[in-house]
């Protein structure tokens, strides 16, 4: 009798871990989907950082930046998100975009040129941008129960990390741009720890760039995966 209750306890052991592996994978593969489409906006961040070169414009463009957020709130209150997150999340694409432009502009002056490129509709690249928006707002709706559960920030961290992994990006500028982009993801708690000094999602968000730092090669892929601006 005693091994029988000791097969059982091995058995439900085993179920339920199978079930915690199952649960994880799961809500990877949904959250994946938003880092294939936030990869795909930060892309496009070449192109804008090209036609700010050609048109020597600056980085900063405070009223863009308004005009995506707003529509972005809106877009993102009829699908039921909350107007602060949806904000926040989107500053946090903005950011990333502006990183890699930062960088990328730095290294064409100290190049003295930057590489040579067609003459670039910046119109045309920022409705591609609102595209994509689009498709983060239903990603985010279709992600929310997710993205509030505890595992939120390590199951956004792995799909990043995979993400890179999968598409071989060497550069560690887009692992931490893509990072940088994922950052405002999870829907915070209101819950802080016993200590009460360090609220429970306050913790850094640790992501793909952590795993890129011996590559060497610093280039961004000319086309997104086919799987998703300022």
């Amino acid at each position: 009798m005693t091994i029988f209750w000791q097969n059982i306890g091995i058995s439900l052991v085993i179920v339920i871990g199978g079930i915690g592996t199952a649960r994880a994978q799961s809500a990877t593969v949904k959250l994946e989907r938003l880092v294939e489409t936030s990869a795909r906006r930060l892309t496009l961040a070449r192109q804008v950082a090209f036609a700010k070169w050609d048109a020597r414009s600056q980085i900063e463009d405070t009223a863009r930046e308004g005009v995506v957020i707003t529509a972005a709130v809106k877009a993102g209150q009829s699908r039921g998100l909350d107007r602060d997150f949806v904000s926040n999340f989107f500053k946090a694409q903005i950011e990333a975009n502006k990183l890699v432009q930062y960088s990328l502009l730095a290294s064409w002056h100290r190049a003295g040129s930057a590489p040579f490129h067609p003459a670039i509709n910046l119109t045309s690249v920022r409705a591609r941008l609102d595209r994509l928006q689009e498709d983060l707002i239903n990603e985010l709706a279709d992600t929310a129960a997710l993205r509030t559960g505890t595992a939120c920030q390590a199951d956004t961290a792995t799909a990043v990390g995979k993400y890179v992994a999968i598409h071989k990006l060497e550069d560690p500028l887009v692992a931490m741009a893509l990072d940088r982009a994922m950052a405002a993801t999870c829907i915070p708690s209101l819950r802080a720890d016993s200590s009460n000094e360090h609220p429970q999602n306050s913790r850094p968000f640790l992501g793909a760039a952590m795993f890129s730092c011996k590559a060497g090669k610093a280039s961004l892929p000319q086309q997104p995966p086919p799987l998703g601006g300022q």
